[in-house]
């Protein structure tokens, strides 16, 4: 049967011109064209490539040494990437040596900015440098104190709760390479807490997501992440519980 993959429209509209999602591939017999199967394995390696390479930490520190925070190195408990991928729970939980480095951190400040490989070593080193850019340079109008940024290897979401409680910080923002889809192996997400702890649950976290290019700009997801983390210093929680905080505020 002919490759009709052109012909395949909803009425007039192309929504293959809407969306990166695998809609209207064509068919060819009862099989997918070739071109199509030959993406999907294409974009499945990039998805396998995003979730097993590694972050490029030496040239990310490099890219924000200007920023008046400083960076701090610390890790979780997964100890490698294979243990990482089987032990969710371990890239939670800070390794002993972390925490004895960031405790000599001056405790007390606002905010602290994690950023963290997650599933996606893509994620972080095409997105995270003009992101944690622009959020810090939002934060700093704002006279918001920042504590070091923290750079976390093999780490979950929530290893930003025991990192922000140790040096005190209000509001955590954990900046994470989201799991890889086959349509984007680079999306990265920002996650936010807070009066966050170990043991935070997630139901108490605010998220923003596909912050990148063909997604969320960098510009708009600091906008979106400054002004979630202005409110929730404001309300004094987050997560499910923001939105009601925040319109029982005072409006004078």
């Amino acid at each position: 049967m002919k490759d009709d993959l052109a012909k395949e429209t909803a009425g007039s509209v192309d929504l293959r011109q809407m969306t990166e999602a695998r809609v209207l591939l064509g068919r060819f017999g009862a099989g997918l064209p070739t071109r199509a199967a030959q993406l999907f394995l294409l974009d499945h390696a990039r998805a396998r490539q995003a979730v097993w390479s590694a972050v490029d930490w030496a040239s990310l520190r490099a890219n924000l040494a200007d920023l008046s925070p400083g960076t701090v190195d610390v890790e979780s408990q997964a100890g490698d990437r294979g243990t990482y991928i089987r032990r969710p729970d371990l890239g939670r939980k800070l390794s002993p040596e972390s925490a004895e480095r960031l405790a000599g951190i001056h405790p007390g400040c606002d905010v602290v900015i994690v950023v963290a490989d997650g599933l996606s070593a893509s994620a972080i080193n095409i997105n995270a440098v003009p992101l944690v850019q622009a959020i810090v340079e939002r934060l700093s109008s704002r006279q918001l104190s920042i504590a070091p940024l923290i750079l976390a290897s093999l780490a979950r979401v929530a290893l930003g709760d025991p990192v922000a409680e140790i040096i005190r910080a209000r509001v955590s923002i954990v900046l994470i390479g989201e799991r890889p889809g086959l349509s984007s192996a680079d999306s990265l997400g920002a996650y936010m807490t807070c009066l966050p702890k170990a043991g935070t649950p997630d139901s108490r976290r605010n998220c923003i997501s596909n912050i990148r290019n063909g997604g969320l700009s960098a510009d708009n997801a600091a906008d979106a992440v400054v002004s979630l983390v202005l409110d929730m210093l404001k309300a004094g929680t987050s997560g499910v519980a923001l939105k009601d905080a925040v319109a029982r505020l005072p409006t004078s």
